[in-house]
């Protein structure tokens, strides 16, 4: 190689190993090293987002807390919460006494509950009243916007969501289904709680009355001894027939008035199939396993940070009617073809 072709190639050599390590090259350095820093920080952090380290608490609080948190918990379980592993149940049933639901809000709010199921209006207000920022969701409460839980159904605002047990038409075709199955009832007893939470629903029944033609004879409550007064007086009256407005106050007596209904041999319609299923004659009512299965898919939306006023309150989808032909033979009822015909449960 000549002289000046050895410094054509040490100069061609000198050029290449400049590009190598040019600017170009460099900027590409820094962003590998760059990306693989990154890759260390947020995949840390993401690793860190998806360890179950979190161990949850929800509060249960009502009437029948105890049977609502088995149905919740076998939601939640399908939703990927264990008990004991990621979640934890603290459970406050009041066995059907108002009063001790604000002792019992007031504990939730100590234990520093992720949020509250709340069964009943009762339980409702006092959770509310207990906290404005632990998000509390309702259990079928049946006009959480006149007793002041929400705004409106669609935009609940605050710190509560849950189900509306309002509806009318459930009034309405808890009546006649008796009239059906009753064609010359002209006389049905209202057996409901004495409180401002039922005035919605008794107004519904009276409305629902008036275009069935059929007269009603109320009888409000306030304690569970008044309940075989109530039944003497609503037979003597003549009652065809007897109508129960859901109230959680009465769910812990649900067993003695299924027994005073059989006893007078009084036709009963009732709330939920449950209640069939306990010797109960009829009922008429939103599907309470779709109810859970939905109360459950709420509570999961908020503790995976979703706001209880971004969740609008829903109301009953599913709704099921069930007969118990025993309890029909039991009182010498005959249940017409067309009525049975219809019945989603039939208990014989």
């Amino acid at each position: 190689m000549n002289k000046r072709s050895r410094l054509r190639w040490l100069n061609s050599s000198s050029d290449n190993r400049k590009s190598k390590s040019g600017p170009a090259n460099q900027n590409r350095k820094w962003a590998g090293i760059f990306a693989i820093a990154l890759t260390f920080v947020f995949g840390g952090a993401v690793a860190q987002a998806q360890q179950p380290n979190k161990i949850f608490r929800v509060g249960i609080l009502g009437t029948e807390a105890k049977e609502r948190k088995e149905r919740i918990a076998q939601y939640l379980r399908e939703l990927g919460y264990i008990e004991g592993k990621n979640v934890i149940y603290e459970v406050r049933a009041s066995g059907g006494v108002p009063e001790p639901f604000a002792d019992f809000a007031a504990e939730l709010v100590r234990l520093k509950v992720d949020v509250i199921v709340a069964g009943g209006a009762g339980a409702v207000r006092a959770a509310k009243n207990a906290s404005a920022t632990i998000p509390i969701v309702m259990g079928a409460v049946n006009d959480p916007i006149a007793l002041g839980y929400v705004a409106s159904l669609a935009h609940p605002g605050g710190n509560i969501t849950g189900i509306s047990n309002l509806s009318p038409e459930l009034s309405g075709k808890r009546l006649e289904l008796v009239k059906e199955t009753i064609p010359k009832a002209t006389r049905v007893a209202v057996l409901a709680y004495r409180a401002e939470s039922m005035r919605t629903s008794i107004k519904e029944t009276e409305d629902a009355a008036k275009f069935l033609k059929i007269k009603l004879q109320l009888f409000e409550i306030t304690a569970a001894d008044q309940l075989d007064r109530m039944f003497d007086a609503a037979k003597k009256q003549r009652a065809d027939g007897l109508v129960q407005i859901q109230a959680a106050f009465l769910a812990p007596y649900q067993r003695r008035i299924i027994d005073l209904a059989a006893k007078h041999r009084l036709p009963a319609m009732f709330n939920n199939q449950a209640q069939v299923e306990a010797g109960g004659l009829m009922s008429y009512g939103a599907n309470r396993a779709h109810m859970n299965q939905r109360i459950a898919a709420m509570v999961d939306k908020i503790l995976k940070g979703t706001k209880p006023a971004d969740i609008p309150v829903e109301q009953p989808m599913k709704f099921e009617f069930a007969i118990n032909l025993k309890t029909a033979k039991q009182i010498s009822l005959t249940i017409p073809p067309n009525v049975l015909v219809r019945a989603d449960q039939v208990i014989r």
